[in-house]
């Protein structure tokens, strides 16, 4: 509800994190070149990383190929720290592109890295209308911040 009903900011939240000195407080795991890894604000599940390019572009398509190959090293790289340091038995990994297809920012682009475990979804959501994190967000990003 939070999400929903706070106050939406002017510009692009996805440009402005990383052009702030405050990682922690944004929750900024990683800057490469390109690229940078920040975990989810509104997760899906405890450890919901994005990569994200600095450049503010809309399509997959705009991307050079070395922000493309850097982009994928770094979901690669997430991947393995989220299966290592969470014990994360599976991932989803993906790419919402465009208003239609369920972005909710939809004028700059990111990929969802999703930890997953067998028997990670209960009843809650369905019964109870919440999602339960097990774990806060600034407790996962300790874990996280230097393995990716």
């Amino acid at each position: 509800m939070e999400y929903i009903t706070e106050p939406k900011l002017e510009g692009c939240v996805l440009c402005d994190k990383p052009k702030s000195d405050r990682d922690r407080d944004n929750f900024v795991l990683y800057r490469g070149e390109y690229n940078y890894v920040m975990l989810n604000r509104w997760p899906y599940n405890s450890g919901h990383l994005m990569v994200i390019p600095y450049k503010h572009i809309s399509g997959l398509e705009d991307l050079t190929k070395r922000e493309m190959v850097e982009h994928s090293e770094i979901i690669r790289r997430c991947v393995r720290a989220i299966k290592s340091i969470l014990n994360a038995e599976g991932c989803n990994i993906g790419m919402n592109l465009g208003r239609s297809a369920g972005a909710g920012i939809d004028a700059h682009i990111h990929t969802h890295i999703v930890s997953r475990w067998v028997g990670d979804m209960n009843f809650m959501p369905v019964i109870g209308d919440a999602k339960v994190i097990p774990e806060a967000l600034d407790a996962t990003y300790l874990k996280l911040k230097g393995h990716i």
